[in-house]
């Protein structure tokens, strides 16, 4: 039962390992987010941010992905669905890419919040 429970868990695990990695691999964006990522990670550490400042970061940089994730996840549902075009489908992506820039809006925004004093102090 277990063992069961566990091998469930694991398959779970490497099926969203491939969803992130379909993701990373076929959208363009997703990979500025990776290299936005890698860029605020790298200044985080240079600023040597508190632990609760790395938290805002972690959590802003998550909701890009998350959003990235989702807007990837409609627009492949709707293309299987209806692959020809549909004004409602074509609201529907654009309201999952709105949901991205949102995010990214907000990361941006947090991310000049917490490094800004850091700039200035020195």
């Amino acid at each position: 039962m277990a063992r069961a429970f566990v091998m469930g868990r694991l398959k779970s695990i490497r099926c969203a390992a491939a969803g992130v990695g379909h993701l990373i691999r076929s959208q363009q964006n997703a990979r500025v987010h990776l290299a936005a990522s890698a860029a605020v990670i790298g200044v985080g550490v240079a600023m040597r941010l508190s632990a609760g400042e790395w938290c805002w970061m972690l959590v802003a940089m998550g909701a890009v992905w998350v959003a990235e994730a989702l807007n990837t996840a409609v627009e492949l549902v709707a293309d299987a669905v209806h692959p020809a075009r549909h004004p409602l489908i074509g609201r529907a992506k654009d309201v999952a890419a709105g949901g991205v820039l949102l995010a990214a809006g907000m990361a941006v925004a947090i991310g000049i919040a917490v490094i800004a004093p850091h700039l200035f102090a020195r």
